[in-house]
C-alpha cells in the first residue's frame, strides 16, 4: 500500500538511495549551514565542520524543525551519522547558499559539517536493515548486559535469555525494532523466529539467537 511505501522525511529517503546505490557522498541541505554546538541564532554557538564517526553529538542536537521541510536538524543528523557509518561521507549544508553544490563538489572552503565515514566495511543486508524503519512488524526489548554489549560494538547475536519484553505478532523473517533496558529504540533486527515462539522461550538459556549479529543493525549514538 502508498502507506508501507511512506518514508518520514525526504532525508531518510536520501539516505536509503545513497546507501543501496553505494556512492561516495550524500549532501543533505537545509535552511543552515550546518550542526551548530547550539541554537544558530546564538551568537556563541559554533558551526561544527567535521564530525568523527564515534563523535558524540547528544549535547547540541535539539528535537525541533529547522524550518525547512518535514525533517529537523535532528532527522538529518540522525540520517547523516546512519549513512556515515555505512561508509559514505555526509555533508549537511545551507540549501539557500548560491553555488551550494558546485561548491561542495569542488571541495571549496565553505561553512559546512562534513561526517567522516566510518573505514569499516558494512555488508548489504545490515545497510539495508539500516534504512526499514517503516518495515518493522514488532519490538523486542533487550536486558542491560546486551544492551552494552551492542551499543559498545561487540559482536553479538540477540539471545532468549536477554529478551525482557516483546511487543507485536511477528513472524519469522520480519523486521523488528531492538529496545534498550531503558526503553530507547536503538537498532533493527531481522527474526529468525515468530513472536510466540520468543514468548515461549524468552528469558531461557541454551536456546538459538532470536536475531542473528549478521542481521543486526545498531545505531550510533548521538
Amino acid at each position: 500500500s502508498v502507506t508501507e511505501l511512506m518514508f518520514t522525511d525526504n532525508d531518510e529517503l536520501s539516505g536509503l538511495i545513497a546507501t543501496m546505490m553505494d556512492v561516495d557522498s550524500l549532501i543533505i541541505l537545509s535552511n543552515i549551514d550546518g550542526v551548530y554546538t547550539g541554537l544558530p541564532s546564538d551568537p556563541e554557538a559554533r558551526l561544527i565542520s567535521e564530525v568523527k564517526p564515534d563523535e558524540d553529538l547528544s549535547a547540541y542536537i535539539r528535537r525541533e524543525k529547522s524550518g525547512l521541510g518535514r525533517g529537523g536538524m535532528s532527522t538529518k543528523t540522525r540520517i547523516a551519522r546512519k549513512v556515515a557509518s555505512e561508509g559514505i561521507a555526509v555533508w549537511i549544508a545551507n540549501g539557500k547558499r548560491e553555488h551550494i553544490l558546485t561548491d561542495l563538489l569542488s571541495r571549496a572552503s565553505i561553512p559546512c559539517t562534513r561526517f567522516i565515514p566510518s573505514p569499516a566495511a558494512t555488508s548489504s543486508i545490515k545497510k539495508w536493515i539500516a534504512h526499514s524503519n517503516d518495515f518493522c512488524k514488532g519490538e523486542i526489548q533487550i536486558n542491560e548486559e546486551t544492551t552494552h554489549r551492542l551499543t559498545e560494538g561487540q559482536v553479538a547475536s540477540i539471545l532468549p535469555l536477554g529478551i525482557v519484553r516483546l511487543e507485536g505478532d511477528f513472524e519469522e523473517d520480519d523486521l523488528v525494532y531492538i529496545t534498550g533496558y531503558d526503553g530507547r529504540r536503538i537498532g533493527i533486527g531481522k527474526a529468525d523466529c515468530d513472536a510466540g515462539t520468543v514468548r515461549a522461550e524468552m528469558g531461557c538459556r541454551g536456546k538459538k539467537a532470536v536475531v542473528h549479529y549478521d542481521f543486526l543493525y545498531i545505531e550510533k549514538t548521538s
